[in-house]
């Protein structure tokens, strides 16, 4: 996959350099372009921004220097372009797989108050936000979403089963996941996972993550196709007060 971002800060982005994603770059499973919009400022203060027409706080990035930094990316690498903006589309896990199939993208990480939208309505495809929430600049946004495509490249997990089987792949949440020892300041590993009964320990794993996810998330229930006996759980645990 090749991903060019288009930032004020490219030393925020070292830190792709670690970890799963710094080894897929190193295997050019991932291809990171940065490209600083300050080298295309306006004039030589190296200007981007300016204030907003109309008044308001805070400063506005100029359209030119956008222009000109989105201009010097070959078209044939260009891709989907993306502005990471609170006012976009929320991110998701599925979100990340569709994105994962183009190939190319192209990210904006803004500044500021945001971005001319002139801009956005002559270059942008979409734009994503990865929550109800104000970051200081699209970069952190950016990295978000870099992360969890990346996941979906084949090879840059080890396991794809970690993948299928991640929070919100199957539209659930994930259930509480145990290791060593046994026994921890007297709590004891569920003896399920320590029966060695494969199917059973399916079926465990299958009913906390269904629990977890209506403790936690009900919401999430009305996106998924729940199974007949997934309702009838519901149902019982709704009825005895379980939950």
């Amino acid at each position: 996959m090749n991903i060019n971002i288009i930032t004020l800060f490219p030393e925020i982005f070292k830190s792709l350099e670690f970890g799963l994603i710094g080894q897929a770059i190193d295997q050019k499973k991932i291809h990171i372009n940065i490209f600083n919009l300050r080298k295309n400022a306006i004039n030589s203060y190296g200007q981007v921004d300016d204030k907003p027409y109309g008044g308001g706080e805070g400063m506005v990035l100029m359209a030119e220097p956008l222009e000109r930094t989105i201009n010097s990316i070959p078209n044939i690498q260009k891709g989907y372009v993306i502005n990471m903006s609170p006012q976009g589309n929320n991110f998701s896990q599925s979100k990340a797989q569709e994105l994962v199939k183009k190939n190319n993208i192209t990210i904006i990480a803004g500044r500021y108050e945001g971005i001319d939208q002139r801009f956005i309505n002559q270059y942008v495809d979409e734009e994503i936000s990865t929550g109800d929430y104000i970051l200081s600049g699209g970069e952190f946004a950016a990295l978000i979403l870099i992360d969890a495509c990346s996941r979906f490249i084949p090879g840059v997990i080890g396991n794809k089963k970690s993948v299928d089987l991640d929070t919100f792949s199957n539209g659930l949440l994930k259930g509480p996941v145990f290791t060593r020892p046994e026994n921890f300041n007297d709590s004891q590993v569920p003896d399920v996972l320590l029966s060695g009964d494969h199917e059973r320990i399916k079926q465990w794993k299958e009913n906390k993550a269904l629990k977890r996810t209506f403790e936690r998330r009900p919401e999430l229930l009305n996106d998924i196709k729940l199974t007949k006996k997934q309702k009838k759980l519901l149902e019982e645990w709704v009825s005895k007060d379980i939950l």
